[in-house]
């Protein structure tokens, strides 16, 4: 879970600073709760703490339990009731349960899984839920190496029973990457919004008075044509492109590259007409129709969108839905 790593990261500079810190981790859930199992909450030794188990409902209690699994060194396992009352405050139709288990930070597991997860490189954590076995990375040779892939494919934290004790799996991949062909106005809102959302967004445009760095602070700009950009960022399946262009120059090249990769999302500016015309030249140039199926176009959700950041708001949310909505 990509949104975990600036937790990590977080536990890892208070280690370092001096203090004692617990790792608390969404184990199990039950009903309408409010984060997935997998979910991290990092506590430091004076109760400040960065991530979420509950989206506030319990944050505070699993706080006062992690302050004194720093003082006895031993794991605790906690279940709590999310009331309805509870539930509606974070967002929520109805209440659920979650067991959350707390335990010091293992500090040279979690540095090597940010080392990883730093290199582009998806691990899987495994920590028992009982007893005094620490939490460990599932690598090819662990009994649990079929659990830990399946959790990398899935994006989900899963509870597993090896050798008579249960055992929590959670996956922890780089972040998702979206990839902008074309710094126009509706990258402008997107480029931010998809931050927001959790992506490392690089826009790309090879005309520097649309790619200029003023026009997307804290975004990363690049200023080549779109075709080598894409190849020299590399495509894997965690990453999105969309093309904004208007103009085939920049946007097809881009596209050759997209369908020849495993992007999980493909996606592309302009009219019914304009992408019916997109279509009949890349499929001239040998795409199949299974390859152009992967075109999202014209971009983003049905929504009545009009203006700049509506049309980001719907593109987002195409991208949310081909990420965790399941095909029928």
């Amino acid at each position: 879970m990509a949104e975990n790593l600036d937790g990590l990261r977080a536990a890892l500079a208070w280690h370092r600073a001096g203090h004692a810190v617990a790792l608390a981790t969404v184990a199990q859930t039950w009903g309408s709760a409010p984060r997935p199992a997998g979910s991290h909450l990092v506590i430091r030794d004076d109760a400040l703490f960065v991530g979420s188990v509950s989206g506030g409902c319990v944050e505070g209690a699993v706080a006062e339990a992690a302050l004194e699994v720093l003082r006895t060194g031993e794991r605790r396992l906690l279940e709590f009731g999310v009331s309805a009352e509870q539930a509606w405050a974070v967002g929520l139709a109805c209440g659920g349960r979650i067991a959350v288990t707390v335990a010091p930070l293992p500090v040279a597991v979690i540095e090597a899984a940010v080392a990883a997860l730093d290199a582009g490189e998806a691990v899987a954590l495994a920590m028992p839920l009982a007893g005094s076995a620490p939490m460990r990375r599932v690598d090819d040779a662990d009994p649990l190496a079929e659990t830990g892939r399946a959790t990398l494919r899935s994006d989900r934290a899963t509870v597993v029973t090896h050798a008579g004790a249960d055992w929590l799996v959670t996956p922890c991949s780089p972040p998702l990457r979206l990839l902008l062909v074309g710094a126009v106005h509706i990258a402008q809102a997107l480029a931010p919004m998809a931050r927001l959302a959790g992506y490392g967004v690089t826009v790309i445009d090879p005309r520097r008075a649309f790619a200029a760095p003023e026009r997307f602070p804290g975004i990363d700009v690049v200023d080549e044509w779109p075709d080598d950009a894409l190849t020299a960022l590399g495509i894997d399946a965690r990453t999105a492109i969309v093309t904004l262009t208007h103009d085939p120059k920049l946007d097809d090249p881009a596209l050759r590259v997209a369908l020849a990769s495993p992007a999980f999302y493909i996606g592309c500016l302009g009219s019914r007409r304009t992408h019916a015309a997109r279509l009949e030249r890349l499929e001239a140039e040998g795409h199949d129709a299974t390859a152009l199926a992967r075109l999202h176009g014209p971009v983003g959700l049905s929504i009545g969108a009009r203006t700049p950041a509506e049309i980001a708001v719907a593109i987002l949310a195409e991208l949310t839905q081909a990420l965790r909505v399941e095909p029928t």
